[in-house]
């Protein structure tokens, strides 16, 4: 049997077929990718479905398509992995969200950085779902001075004795492991003295505590961190190499925003192509040369996107070219809420109860997030100007 034989063989003894999901106006769940978010006793059933398919995934020889054979994955390449997100496209499955910041950015962090006994004890289990990860990188005096983390990290016999708190943590509530950039030499120079850890998010001295978003939603965290101890071991690179390893985390981020969705009917770019035809639009010039603009850059991102995965899953690292995919997706959702609400109207802001109209006011809400995540949309145009273009800084 082929290879795409093989991953239909397990999708229809693991899932149910979608059956047509693009076929018409008001069929099914109106709910948009990177819309609603569902309530933390929700989120938690999402959770543990998720990861209860996923351990079959893996035992499956499916978990981690791309993977090097000697941490649990297939060592197959990116096309491959192309041709299982096109075939599970079109079956039930549970969403993934939860395992994104582990498998797109911390583990690609680990493979570079941790140690082999690290990368021999966490990547199997990020990709069998029997670790989830987080990321414990902003603070609440340090945004996008990433440099400027206060968390602190005393050396102590056998490790690190970890203080801190960190802030607008994903999944931080679910998560086993985090990854968290601390200070542990305050005599070297501002990016000198970082350093970063793996820390256990069980442990007694950490403590998660939710954010509520003007969506309503709780999907972000505040994490506090007193007197937990890290081994050595867990120290990914060396003390004093965490600007470095923050920057491998930051790229492995930012081309990850460019992910395709596993679900095309959920995908804001096609809703808006259905929205435009059933508000009886799609003949007005305006509108279509700006949905143009909006399905080409949608393009451009999964295509950069694309190069970026397939030079992680070759050993590399993102380049700059994650800042392009990064400033590309926050750009897009900001455009796709604008003609959406121009489209829609006051029945974008009130809920009426009609299919695929209020859907759209969370994406208006949860899109100027992106253009903080990963590193502001400022950064991203310097880091393009400066390594791509070439221009000197400022």
């Amino acid at each position: 049997m082929s290879f795409a034989d093989d991953v239909r063989a397990f999708l229809d003894a693991n899932a149910k077929p979608r059956g047509d999901r693009t076929g018409g106006w008001g069929v099914g769940s109106d709910a948009l990718s990177g819309g609603a978010e569902p309530s933390r006793a929700e989120e938690l059933r999402m959770v543990e479905e998720a990861v209860a398919f996923r351990k079959l995934l893996f035992d499956a020889g499916l978990g981690w398509i791309t993977g090097p054979p000697a941490y649990g994955g297939a060592g197959l390449d990116r096309a491959h992995q192309d041709v299982y997100d096109e075939i599970v496209a079109g079956y039930d499955v549970p969403t993934e969200q939860c395992f994104n910041v582990g498998h797109n950015i911390v583990a690609p962090t680990i493979v570079a950085w941790a140690t082999e006994g690290v990368k021999q004890e966490m990547l199997p289990a990020l990709f069998r779902a029997d670790l989830i990860a987080c990321q414990l990188f902003s603070e609440p005096g340090a945004g996008s001075d990433l440099a400027g983390v206060r968390s602190r990290g005393v050396r102590v016999d056998g490790g690190w004795m970890v203080s801190g708190q960190k802030v607008w943590t994903s999944g931080g509530h679910y998560s086993d492991v985090g990854e968290m950039l601390v200070r542990t030499d305050p005599e070297a120079s501002k990016h000198g003295g970082l350093t970063m850890l793996l820390v256990d998010m069980h442990d007694p001295g950490v403590d998660v505590r939710p954010l509520r978003q003007m969506t309503g939603g709780e999907a972000f965290n505040e994490v506090f961190v007193d007197d937990v101890f890290v081994p050595d071991s867990h120290v990914l690179g060396s003390p004093g190499d965490g600007w470095k390893v923050a920057m491998t985390t930051l790229g492995n981020e930012r081309a990850s925003m460019g992910a395709r969705a596993s679900d095309p009917a959920r995908e804001p770019v096609f809703r808006l192509a259905e929205l435009i035809r059933h508000a009886g639009r799609d003949g007005d010039a305006v509108v279509r040369q700006e949905f143009a603009r909006i399905a080409i850059r949608h393009l451009v991102t999964r295509w950069t996107g694309g190069a970026a995965a397939a030079r992680m899953a070759a050993g590399g690292e993102p380049g700059a070219e994650a800042s392009v995919v990064k400033l590309t997706e926050s750009e897009n959702l900001r455009a796709l809420a604008s003609l959406a609400g121009r489209v829609l109207g006051p029945r974008m802001a009130a809920d009426s109860g009609e299919w695929g109209t209020y859907v759209w006011s969370e994406v208006l809400l949860s899109s100027p997030s992106y253009r903080i995540a990963g590193g502001t949309d400022e950064i991203m145009r310097n880091i393009v100007a400066e390594r791509i273009l070439g221009l000197p800084r400022r």
